[in-house]
């Protein structure tokens, strides 16, 4: 899958976000680690939600962008 992801440079470093994942951000030093960074937290992100969706009726709709 792809995800759109913002990417900010902070005094810290990067920060990166997952607008179409409330609340899926993460961080890194370089540009390179921050979108490492959020590739896992995406992952976990998706994992958390299979866990909360088990044994719930769910349903897949497909979207033209």
């Amino acid at each position: 899958m792809i995800y759109k992801v913002v990417l900010q440079k902070s005094e810290e470093g990067y920060s990166v976000n997952c607008p179409g994942l409330p609340g899926c951000w993460s961080q890194g030093d370089t540009e390179d680690e921050a979108l490492e960074n959020i590739q896992d937290a995406i992952q976990e992100y998706l994992a958390a939600v299979d866990e909360i969706t088990q044994g719930r009726e769910v349903r897949e709709v497909e979207v033209a962008a």
